[in-house]
C-alpha cells in the first residue's frame, strides 16, 4: 500500500470525529468512513465523513486500507479484532481495553498481528512531552530520586455542552473511571521513566458528581528505592496536570497544559521549553501520520500492543491493591506470564 484509498473511524464521538477530520487533512483524495459504535444510523453532517457505513461487518467489506477503533473501551478488542481477522490494520483509542480478561480472550489474534497495532497515546507526541524524553535520557538533573505527578480537571467542565453523566468517564458500563480515562499519566510514566516493580492505590468516589465509577486515585508505586506519587482526579475546579522530577542536580516541573518545561538548579530557575500556543491537534495529527507509515508497512509501531498492554496490566494492579487494601506487585501477570513475553503463535 502507497497512499491509503480509504480510511475507516469506528465510533462517532468527539475523539472520533477529530480522528475523522484529521484522515480528512492527511488524506485529502482518500475516502473517509465511519460507523457508530453502536451501529445507530448517523445524520448527513454528523462527522467529516465522506462515507457513512450501517454496521462494522458493511464497514469491513467496504475494505479499508487502516482503521481507528474509537469506541468505548468496552467495546475496542470487539471492534479492533473484527478488523485485524481481516488483516485491516487498528489504532486502538486508549485504553487498549477495559479489562485483562477481554486482552486473554484476544491475545492469539492480538499476538499474531502486532506488527500493525497501535495504541493512541498521543501525549507522548505533545512538544514538551519530546523535550521531556530528551532531558531524563541525556540525564539532565543527575540521578531521578523522586516523581510526583498530577492531573485533574472537574468533570462537568470536560464538555459542558453534554449531560457528563451520561458520558463515557462517568459510567463504569462504558469503560470511565480515572484509572482508565486519564491513563495518559501511566504510560508516559513508564515511556519516561521505566516500568516499576510494586502498586499501591486508594481509589474512591467521592460522591460529588452522581456517577458509578471511581473519580480520583492516589497512587504509590516503587522500585530499587525509586517512588513515584501519581494523582487523578475528575474534582479540580481548575484543570491541572503536571510532573515534577526530583533529580540529584535539580528539578524538572513540565506543565503539560501550559507546554512547559522549568529547571530548578543550584543557579536558579531556567526554562528549557515553553511552547503556550502549540496547536492541541497537532500531536492528534501526528500521531495519526504515524499510524499511516504502519499502516502502508514502512514503520513499525510506535506505542505498541505491549505499551497498551502495560498500561492495563498497571490498572489491574491498581484495582487488585484497591480492593485489598494492600501493595501488590508489578506486572501484576493477569494474562499468567509477563506482558512483554507475549509472542506470536508458531
Amino acid at each position: 500500500m502507497s497512499t491509503p484509498r480509504k480510511a475507516l473511524v469506528v465510533g462517532s464521538g468527539s475523539i472520533a470525529r477529530r480522528h475523522l477530520a484529521n484522515f480528512r487533512r492527511l488524506l485529502p483524495d482518500a475516502d473517509v468512513g465511519c460507523v457508530s459504535a453502536s451501529g445507530r444510523p448517523l445524520a448527513d453532517g454528523e462527522t467529516a465523513a465522506t462515507t457513512q457505513l450501517p454496521s462494522l461487518a458493511a464497514a469491513v467489506a467496504w475494505a479499508p486500507d487502516l482503521a481507528v477503533v474509537a469506541s468505548p473501551a468496552p467495546l475496542h478488542l470487539d471492534h479492533a479484532c473484527v478488523l485485524l481477522d481481516a488483516s485491516i490494520p487498528v489504532l486502538i483509542e486508549k485504553p487498549l481495553s477495559d479489562s485483562l480478561d477481554r486482552v486473554r480472550d484476544a491475545a492469539p489474534l492480538l499476538a499474531r498481528y502486532r506488527d500493525r497495532i497501535e495504541v493512541a497515546y498521543n501525549l507522548r507526541f505533545l512538544s514538551s512531552a519530546r523535550w521531556m524524553k530528551a532531558l531524563i535520557e541525556e540525564g539532565r538533573v543527575g540521578r531521578i530520586l523522586g516523581l510526583r505527578i498530577e492531573v485533574g480537571q472537574y468533570l462537568p467542565d470536560w464538555r459542558p455542552q453534554a449531560d457528563y453523566r451520561r458520558q463515557v468517564s462517568a459510567n463504569r458500563s462504558l469503560g470511565g473511571g480515572v484509572l482508565l480515562e486519564l491513563s495518559h499519566e501511566l504510560d508516559y510514566l513508564t515511556w519516561l521513566f521505566g516500568r516499576f516493580d510494586h502498586v499501591f492505590c486508594i481509589a474512591s468516589n467521592s460522591g460529588q458528581l452522581e456517577i458509578d465509577v471511581e473519580d480520583h486515585a492516589d497512587i504509590l508505586l516503587s522500585r530499587d528505592g525509586l517512588t513515584a506519587q501519581v494523582h487523578l482526579d475528575f474534582l479540580q475546579r481548575r484543570a491541572s496536570r503536571d510532573c515534577k522530577v526530583i533529580g540529584a542536580t535539580g528539578t524538572l516541573h513540565w506543565d503539560l497544559i501550559a507546554n512547559r518545561i522549568v529547571l530548578d538548579g543550584p543557579a536558579g530557575e531556567e526554562v528549557l521549553f515553553s511552547e503556550p500556543a502549540v496547536d492541541r491537534n497537532d500531536m492528534y495529527v501526528e500521531q495519526l501520520r504515524g499510524f499511516i507509515e504502519v499502516a502502508a508497512g514502512r514503520a513499525a509501531p510506535r506505542i505498541t500492543l505491549d505499551d497498551g498492554l502495560a498500561v492495563l496490566d498497571m490498572i489491574e494492579a491498581m484495582r487488585q491493591s484497591a480492593a485489598a487494601g494492600r501493595q501488590v506487585s508489578l506486572p501484576f501477570g493477569a494474562l499468567g506470564t509477563p506482558i512483554p513475553s507475549m509472542n506470536p503463535p508458531p
